[in-house]
């Protein structure tokens, strides 16, 4: 094996060990990501996290007609709406913005028709504007985040069906 070769997966073995190290930092810290730059080299490490129930809206579950009625209230289920098909999730960690400036309309409401690549809202992170395109047409039927709050990688912004 040549020099270069021992270099190169001497390299390799480092750049795995640094992975590993910043996803045991995640854990260790509860960040949600994090991005090192190092002799060139750029490494960023995130997480998915999952959205507690608590914290989306919830519909109450409707109880079968063969059913008697039961003593106690129907119990509610939480909607889960990481998994559903138009759901438009957060690229990236920031904050999110429904409108272009403060007091300004926002980019839209529920029950708005949009059309592909028009922005839903705006992410700011590190100081930068980040447009949120509709990934397709469809009737926006939630709004999951609120003006101004932080969101994370991979949380759901809006419902488009």
């Amino acid at each position: 094996m040549s020099k270069d070769q021992k270099d190169q997966r001497d390299r390799g073995n480092s750049e795995q060990q640094l992975i590993r190290d910043l996803a045991a930092l995640l854990v260790e810290t509860g960040l949600s990501e994090i991005e090192i730059e190092k002799s060139g080299l750029k490494i960023r490490v995130a997480r998915n996290l999952t959205v507690a129930a608590t914290a989306l809206p919830q519909q109450v579950a409707a109880a079968p007609a063969a059913q008697p009625a039961a003593t106690e209230p129907a119990a509610e289920a939480p909607i889960d709406f990481a998994n559903h098909p138009g759901c438009v999730k957060s690229p990236m960690v920031g904050t999110a913005y429904r409108a272009p400036e403060p007091g300004a309309a926002p980019f839209v409401e529920v029950g708005s028709r949009v059309t592909q690549g028009q922005t839903l809202m705006i992410i700011e992170a590190m100081k930068t504007m980040n447009h949120i395109p509709a990934p397709r047409a469809g009737t926006v039927t939630h709004i999951l985040v609120e003006n101004g709050q932080p969101v994370e990688y991979g949380e759901p912004l809006v419902i488009i069906e």
